[in-house]
């Protein structure tokens, strides 16, 4: 890896300045970063029982995506709440433009959770195709958002608290 050099540029250096620490955490831990597994997990969950219902027509499948669907979309809106909270009250990931790309991503992402939930909820026979096609969208998005999380945290260094003795 590259060493991290002063930036160039004044606007950017103004940037860097700000603390980055995390707002929402618990004994130094974000919770931003511990919640969004669940929303992750549960939206790729959400496609891979799409596929096997897809591939068997077994109606159990039926009910395992709309509770995977269901449980991806309140653990997204959790997460979501936790991460819009650490964009508003902390200067230095609200002053990056990585942290407006992840939210957007992850808002959209959560926003295709619960369209994909209701979708099951109004007309469970509705899964194919339109469901499948949400889940892909969703799992699109879950890549989107994780990529520009993990930007944050590996190039900005956000939510990292690093004590004086490391």
């Amino acid at each position: 890896m590259s060493k991290t050099t002063s930036p160039a540029s004044p606007v950017m250096r103004k940037v860097a300045e700000k603390d980055v620490s995390s707002a929402m955490a618990i004994a130094g831990h974000p919770i931003h970063a511990m919640a969004v597994h669940f929303p992750i997990a549960l939206a790729i969950a959400t496609l891979g029982v799409d596929v096997f219902y897809w591939w068997t027509g077994d109606p159990f499948w039926l009910r395992a995506g709309l509770w995977s669907a269901g449980f991806a979309f309140a653990f997204g809106v959790a997460a979501g709440l936790v991460g819009t909270a650490e964009l508003l009250f902390v200067p230095g990931i609200r002053s990056r433009a990585a942290s407006w790309t992840h939210a957007i991503a992850a808002m959209m992402f959560i926003s295709i959770c619960g369209m994909n939930w209701v979708v099951r909820l109004a007309e469970p026979s509705s899964v194919l195709p339109l469901g499948l096609g949400l889940s892909v969208l969703g799992a699109i998005f879950t890549g989107l958002a994780g990529w520009h999380g993990g930007k944050l945290i590996l190039h900005h260094g956000v939510g990292i608290m690093v004590s004086d003795q490391e």
